[in-house]
């Protein structure tokens, strides 16, 4: 896929997954249309050649080798589904001031004053009094206004957001039932919805920007970016002499500790099922997970021109300069010399450029799902992504030829780079 057709298959991606939920969806039905087949943890696992299993707001697929020849080992992309916002309150409408009013959480580390006079709506899962577990999306419904600085004239020297106070959206005059709104939205009636995970999605849609239209400005693309070049990679890789997977976690955002997160069991569960499935029983299965390797995708820092100082002086990745090789000493990223060297020869073998991102010493780097899988499995692995502007904000920024340098990348690896 050229980097024009990937962009744009990118931002509809985007569109297309305003929630978690939303993104699994749509990773397992392009899955679906390629051929692979849903498995239910459930069910026994036997004779699945391409499959995927849904755990909430994660999915993980895989493609089998056609003969496997003893325990192979499993080539791993790893990614995460969700993106920093809101998640709506179990009582989310209150009243003030003439004004309908949702009552929201904070959800992870977003950018609050990106958030601020940009329209949104509600995305994720209802969970009905039937037990029905439905998608809901719904038109801009929500802003949070910003005040004016007639009424403070500080505003510009320094914009302090009290996260209880001052990021409420409106959504009516007078009373209004969001709940409602959600239920007409579905053709039920609110009482029967029981449980909902409802999350504030931006409803500007992606656009490639730029004089030379070099830029993707869009909601989500951290990590969005990641799960898109895994699964267009998983997609267009033919079978090769490993099992390969593709593992998208949920609540990377807020730690992934749950369930569905990189710190909990799934990863670990599918790849001992399919272990079983394929006859790696006891020492086999520790054989299988040495010789395996995973490549944690997530997206990284672009240097900001206008803050150079907030970077490393010797480590000054740009857009579109190829995607990031992600180094940290203190092992916030998982990335060491064979890792290194493992990654050049992948991005030599898939004529892609490649990066190092190594953060300013007086600037603390985050971390992502690298560390946690490897610290639970043992597979030895790298963190890599493309360098995004703007990272947590409602809209980010990411270069079109990055985006699609990743995607043949992580192509090259699963083929057997």
């Amino acid at each position: 896929m050229n980097a024009v057709d990937n962009i744009n298959d990118l931002a509809a991606f985007v569109a297309a997954s305003p929630s978690s939920y939303h993104a699994v969806a749509e990773v397992a039905r392009r899955l679906a249309v390629a051929g692979f087949a849903e498995q239910r943890e459930a069910d026994s696992w036997l004779g699945l050649s391409a499959g995927y299993v849904i755990r909430d707001g994660a999915i993980i697929a895989w493609r089998l080798p056609a003969a496997p020849d003893g325990p192979v080992g499993f080539r791993v992309v790893g990614a995460h589904t969700d993106s920093p916002g809101f998640k709506l309150k179990p009582q989310p409408s209150a009243y003030a001031f003439g004004f309908a009013q949702a009552a929201m959480e904070v959800y992870g580390g977003p950018l609050l004053n990106s958030w601020l006079d940009r329209e949104f709506g509600l995305a994720g899962r209802v969970v009905l009094r039937s037990g029905e577990v439905r998608l809901v999306s719904t038109e801009s419904w929500l802003r949070i206004p910003q005040l004016a600085p007639h009424l403070d004239r500080s505003v510009n020297e320094g914009l302090h957001l009290d996260r209880q106070a001052h990021l409420k959206p409106i959504y009516a005059t007078g009373a209004g039932d969001l709940l409602a709104g959600v239920a007409a939205n579905l053709g039920v009636h609110a009482d029967e919805i029981d449980g909902f995970d409802l999350f504030a999605a931006v409803s500007e849609a992606p656009a490639v920007i730029g004089l030379a239209k070099e830029f993707l400005a869009s909601p989500r693309l951290d990590n969005l970016s990641s799960v898109h070049a895994g699964l267009v990679a998983l997609l267009a890789a033919e079978a090769a002499d490993q099992v390969q997977v593709l593992a998208c976690f949920d609540h990377e955002e807020i730690g992934s500790d749950s369930r569905s997160g990189a710190a909990g069991p799934f990863l670990e569960d599918v790849l001992g099922r399919l272990a079983a499935a394929l006859g790696w029983d006891g020492d086999a299965r520790s054989v299988a997970i040495a010789k395996s390797f995973m490549i944690s995708a997530d997206a990284g820092h672009s240097l900001h021109p206008n803050y150079p100082g907030l970077h490393d002086p010797d480590h000054q990745p740009v857009l579109n300069a190829g995607p990031l090789l992600k180094v940290n000493a203190n092992q916030r990223y998982t990335t060491e010399g064979p890792g290194t060297a493992r990654w050049l020869r992948i991005c030599r073998e898939a004529g892609v450029p490649t990066q190092p991102f190594v953060s300013n010493n007086s600037v603390p780097c985050g971390s992502t799902i690298g560390p946690l899988s490897a610290t639970r499995l043992g597979i030895e692995s790298i963190d890599v992504g493309v360098p995004l502007l703007s990272m947590h904000s409602a809209r980010e920024l990411c270069g079109v030829a990055d985006a699609a340098w990743l995607a043949a990348a992580l192509g090259a690896f699963y083929s057997g780079a």
